[in-house]
């Protein structure tokens, strides 16, 4: 076994099992609203958004990372609040554009183990 292998959760060994009976599939159900209300109401005063996603692998000497922190301004100027992935690259230059403006801005981002990690100008995700 490789020493970057991620354990999976009770949950998730048993929801690769396959079907299951009505109840646990109602109870399974359940779980998953929970998880989207909790997605929801964490969004909720973000607003209307813009979002944006792109290359993480462009460095801020790149011209689209140059390109997108001046969309990510642009669009925050506008009143929206600019949406990424919370990656670095584009996104992180679209959350840098919209922050040196005032603007609001979201990462989403999520841990995968071999991934980057999130950029450092989105407020809250």
């Amino acid at each position: 076994m490789e020493e970057h292998f991620i354990a999976k959760s009770n949950k998730e060994i048993e929801f690769l099992e396959g079907p299951r009976s009505r109840w646990q599939e109602l109870i399974y159900l359940k779980d998953v609203f929970c998880d989207l209300l909790k997605g929801i109401r964490k969004l909720h005063f973000c607003g209307p958004c813009v979002t944006v996603f792109g290359s993480a692998r462009f460095k801020e000497d790149h011209e689209y990372y140059k390109v997108g922190e001046y969309l990510g301004a642009e669009i925050a100027k506008l009143g929206f609040t600019v949406m990424t992935g919370g990656g670095p690259g584009i996104m992180e230059a679209a959350n840098k554009g919209a922050r040196s403006v005032g603007g609001k801005n979201v990462g989403c981002n999520i841990i995968l183990p071999f991934e980057q990690k999130a950029n450092p100008f989105w407020i809250f995700g």
